[in-house]
Order: structure tokens, then sequence, then C-alpha cells
């Protein structure tokens, strides 16, 4: 099997009004996305997604279009889309960093894998480790707190165990909102902070300390994604439960948080980490796992639910994750749109990774380019 063309697609989609407030750095109230399309010469095709968020991953969809169509396009005719390693490898040599691009490219590859075994990415992964719906957390972005009572009480009657609460700025006012949705979500139900690497360390020990009586059960990068000796501080000053997330790109840096003992877990996810694979190489280095997200639609949060299902070190009962990024969105890009209903998103044991695109409406929705 060879690959014999790769297409893509930028596509806009507005985001429903309740998201613009809580959208993803970049997103306002749209979210852009480049899909990929990947077809072998014996005619499968396999889709794949990044996601364009210039004020946090560096990319964005026009110049992700331009480095596939250019750079790894180019490089990757006649590959074997089975050798996930070869893609890899191919890439790489052609061009450093841009995770979101060669994941949509690798994301693609397994969907034609699986369709032509006739089995669902997570069988390839190794099996479905656990159910196919998985459970997820509610994400709050950095509203005012009396807004976040609001949002995560109604979360809670939805049905969510875990609510997922953004900090990292104004100290004052971070402590404020997290008190304010403990208070509206009663002492049962999770709560975990996201300061997206906002806080320096002595900041983020002083609010940690701050929240103490709030049952805090994990915080989420709580320092400048690179700085190992920062984060290893806050863990070592606070004994809080560490979740690293914007500082575990690459393998090496997952190493490295590991080596400096900076962390309890990874927030991991296709997008970011450069592809599935990479994602489950990291997995596997014996942390235990959530998955993450970066706001993608259908294609790119089957990705990532495959992988979490098909991955054991992904604990998603301890630590449930992100799969919710097509809520968010005023319509879908696909034709089957993943079932999200509360807390559970539902995966399918379709082949490959189980969703097809609409065709036209990602031509009728195409980004500017």
């Amino acid at each position: 099997m060879r690959i014999a063309n790769i297409e893509t697609f930028p596509v806009r989609v507005p985001l429903r009004p309740r998201w613009r407030a809580t959208a993803p750095p970049g997103h306002e109230h749209g979210a852009e996305f480049l899909i990929a399309r990947v077809t072998t010469a014996d005619g499968i095709e396999g889709v794949g997604e990044a996601s364009g968020t210039p004020r946090w991953s560096g990319e964005t969809v026009w110049g992700t279009k331009a480095l596939i169509d250019r750079i790894l396009a180019p490089r990757l005719l006649g590959a074997n889309p089975e050798d996930a390693i070869d893609v890899e490898h191919r890439m790489d040599q052609v061009c450093k960093h841009n995770p979101f691009a060669k994941a949509a490219i690798e994301m693609a590859c397994w969907d034609i894998r699986g369709k032509a075994a006739g089995q669902p990415v997570h069988a390839l992964l190794g099996g479905a480790g656990r159910s196919l719906a998985v459970r997820t957390r509610y994400s709050l972005a950095g509203v005012r707190p009396a807004e976040a009572a609001v949002l995560a009480a109604e979360a809670v009657d939805e049905g969510f165990r875990t609510v997922r609460v953004k900090v990292g700025g104004d100290p004052v006012t971070d402590i404020e909102r997290v008190r304010a949705v403990r208070k509206a979500v009663g002492a049962d139900c999770e709560i975990v902070v996201d300061a997206v690497g906002g806080w320096d360390a002595d900041t983020a020990v002083a609010c940690i300390r701050a929240m103490g009586d709030c049952n805090v059960a994990w915080v989420e990068q709580p320092t400048i994604a690179g700085d190992y000796t920062a984060m290893a501080k806050v863990k070592a000053q606070t004994g809080a439960q560490i979740v690293a997330d914007d500082g575990v790109f690459t393998f090496v840096e997952a190493k490295e948080l590991i080596g400096h003992g900076c962390c309890d877990a990874f927030s991991l996810y296709p997008g970011k980490n450069g592809g599935i694979r990479k994602a489950q190489k990291i997995a596997e280095l014996g942390l235990p796992c959530t998955i993450g997200s970066n706001g993608e639609t259908d294609i790119g949060t089957a990705a990532a639910a495959h992988l979490c299902i098909g991955s054991p070190a992904f604990d998603l009962e301890r630590i449930p994750g992100d799969l919710r990024g097509p809520k968010a969105l005023e319509f879908p890009v696909v034709i089957n749109p993943l079932r999200i209903e509360g807390p559970i998103t539902m995966l399918t044991s379709a082949p490959g990774l189980g969703v097809e695109v609409d065709w036209a409406t990602v031509r009728r929705h195409a980004a500017p380019f």
C-alpha cells in the first residue's frame, strides 16, 4: 500500500455562543481547522485534522496547509501509510516541530490502516482497554467567579463529576473563582485547576496553599513550560498532584519532567504530541495519563478517543479528560458525529477513526487562504 495523494482543506466553524467566552486561545468566536485527506494508490482514503491556535501552539491552519502541501506531502508520496515509524521519520527529516501538522497526516494514515484491516484504530493500538463510552470532565475558562459558579452548577446537574477551573491569572481572582465553584458544586464534585503555565513558582505555591480548603484534586501546568525547577519546587512544597500539559509536547520533555520529579501525570493528545503513536509512546513511560484537547472537531476528537481507549496508561477513571470539542461548534464537519451526551463521549467500533467527513460542508465553510 502506498500514498498516492495528500490534500488539505482549511475550514472555519463558528463557536456556539455559550463557548465563545471559554474558547481556547486563538479561537475567539470561530475555530479554524486544517483537514488532511490522504489517498492510497488503491483508493483508500484517510482523514486527519490540525487545529490552529497560534497563541498556544504557534501553528495556524494557513501555515499548516503550506507546510503539508509544500514540504511534507512531497516527502510522503510513495510511503506506506501502515508504517507509522517511517511516516514519522520522513516528516521529521524535512521539518522540525509543527506537531499538529504532522498529527493531521499521521491520523489519516491510522484511518487508512484501520479501514484496510476492517478494524477501529483502538484495536490496532492494543484493543479496547475500557468502555467505548468515556466519561469526561467539564472545563471552565477564566470567567468571572460568579459566572463560573453558575456554569459549574449546571455541569453538575448534567451529570459531570469533575470540573476543571482555569486559573493562572490574578491570584486573588483565581482563588475567588475556585472557592465560588467549590461552593456551587458541593463537596462530592472533584475540582481540578489549570494554570496554563501562568504562575511563577512562588505564586503557584501560595495559591495552592490558599485553596487548601477547596479540596483541589489535581493542579495542571502550574508554571511555565520548560522550567522544570519551578514545577518541581511547586510539587515539593505543596504536595499537590501535578499534571503536566503545556510542557509535554515531546518524548524528551516527558522524560525530563519525570527525571526532575515535576509531576504525577501527563495530559496528552495526538495533535499536541505530533500523532497517535508519539502520544502513546509518551504514555508508556509509566506515569498515569489523561486525555487533553485543543477544541477539535469530531475527527481529532475521534483520534484522541481511540488513543485513550486503546492505551492502558490512560487513567481516565481517576483523571477524567477532555473529549468534548465538537460540543463547542455550531455544526459538525462529519456526516456521522460522535455521540456526546453530558459527561459521556461515545466512540464506535467502525473501521479506522470511524468518522466520515462532510466534504460539502467543509468546502462551504472554507477558511480564506
